[in-house]
């Protein structure tokens, strides 16, 4: 074990016996590296909004919007007027948003329009019709980027996000077909295109393949459809580890092959014509968490071994109705010698499972296993209230200082049928 591991080990260890289990470790440093990494990777005249959905905890949100003592600023992406609150009490403004995702109502449009939010990227002619009803309501215009659901894409592998029939976007080869319509919307400018094709990239190549098809396809509809396209978002993909070792992903070619690709299919983009935008969530902030966890007791039954922790997929759901969570990877100081089990929560469900016959160490009850890469889909992509457990404890630190200790906390508004209003 390295000093450098160690030290964190021991602060770990510090940290679990002062607040309990299960605690979410959040390290700003490492947010910090990773928006340094992230923008040295692009163009510097690229934009770059953090997609709140990986973890908008306030204390990582305020870290990536930056300023003069943290470095370059990131901008906000939300898609719900909680993220919307989350951004703004870390220091965003509503200008400093997009506000994306399909099912936008007229209530939550209100909500973000009156707190200044102007851009949105809208997936439907319903959509961008809301937003300018809302828009008109307010006497504002506000900006719709149109999401396109391209027909074709590059990369075959990674999780795709386009390229078949989805609630995302307007659908690449009938746009030509709902133009007049958009154009008719009053209340509402369109302003360029969004695309989002593909999430953790497997590799650096797939990644650029995405992005220069990405790039070609906007330049073409703009040219074809007469777009206006004074903004182009290109999307993420930017991958990481989640709930295992490793390091998030390396991008020593990406500059270069976006600038080449903008100049000769977008060749005014470098005067902000159109202005060229990223999004990421989880390389962002993915390698900053680690989640703690004791165990509370170990069976056997019928052969298999059970480590059973404080926490499950009420505290590390980790989005796991989307297969992405099994199998996790513990870090444990608990000697060499290894031996299949399973890893589960204390849900009374047989799915609350962290990890199906994996390779563990002897264990006991009080023992502490450190889940690593966790500071993307944590918390608030878990079943947090199921069987009304707490929620667990988060605690963020910069170096050894301990920045600030949370825990969400959920109450039911209860009110007798027939009470006065």
């Amino acid at each position: 074990m390295s000093a450098v591991s160690a030290a964190r080990r021991r602060r770990e260890v510090e940290l679990a016996a002062r607040f309990g289990t299960p605690l979410y470790v959040y390290d700003l440093d490492d947010v910090a590296a990773a928006r340094r990494e992230l923008l040295a990777a692009l163009p510097e005249e690229f934009e770059l909004f953090y997609a709140l959905k990986a973890n908008p905890h306030p204390e990582l949100v305020r870290e990536l919007r930056g300023g003069a003592a943290r470095g370059p600023a990131c901008r906000a992406e939300i898609s719900s007027t909680g993220e919307l609150a989350a951004a703004l009490a870390a220091g965003f403004s509503g200008a400093d948003c997009l506000y994306t995702g399909p099912g936008k109502t007229a209530a939550e449009l209100r909500t973000a329009i009156a707190a200044g939010v102007r851009l949105f990227s809208t997936d439907s002619v319903s959509d961008v019709r809301r937003v300018g009803a809302v828009a008109g309501e307010h006497g504002v215009l506000a900006e719709c980027l149109l999401r396109v659901n391209s027909v074709t894409a590059s990369a075959t592998t990674s999780i795709r996000m386009t390229g078949t029939p989805s609630q995302f976007g307007f659908d690449s080869e009938t746009l030509a077909g709902v133009l007049p319509a958009l154009r008719a919307v009053a209340g509402v400018r369109l302003a360029g295109l969004h695309f989002f094709p593909l999430s953790n990239a497997r590799d650096e190549a797939s990644l650029i393949a995405e992005f220069l098809h990405t790039i070609e396809l906007a330049a073409d509809l703009a040219q074809e459809l007469d777009l206006p396209l004074r903004y182009l978002d290109i999307g993420g993909g930017f991958s990481a580890p989640y709930a295992v070792p490793g390091r998030r992903g390396a991008y020593p070619k990406l500059r270069s092959e976006l600038a080449a690709a903008l100049d000769l299919h977008l060749p005014g983009w470098r005067r902000g014509a159109p202005t060229i935008a990223c999004e990421s969530g989880r390389f962002l902030v993915g390698g900053c968490g680690t989640l703690l966890a004791s165990v509370s007791n170990v069976k056997v039954s019928r052969g298999r071994k059970f480590v059973i922790l404080d926490a499950g997929i009420n505290a590390f759901g980790g989005m796991s109705g989307l297969g992405r969570l099994l199998p996790v990877s513990v870090r444990i100081d608990a000697g060499d010698e290894v031996a299949p089990a399973s890893l589960v929560g204390p849900l009374c469900t047989p799915g609350d499972i962290l990890g199906r016959e994996i390779p563990l160490p002897g264990l006991a009850p009080g023992d502490l296993v450190a889940i690593p890469n966790a500071g993307a889909y944590g918390p608030t992509a878990s079943l947090l209230s199921f069987l009304g457990r707490p929620a667990p404890t988060e605690v963020v630190v910069r170096g050894e200082e301990v920045v600030s200790v949370s825990r969400i906390e959920y109450r039911r508004s209860y009110e007798p049928a027939g009470a006065p209003r």
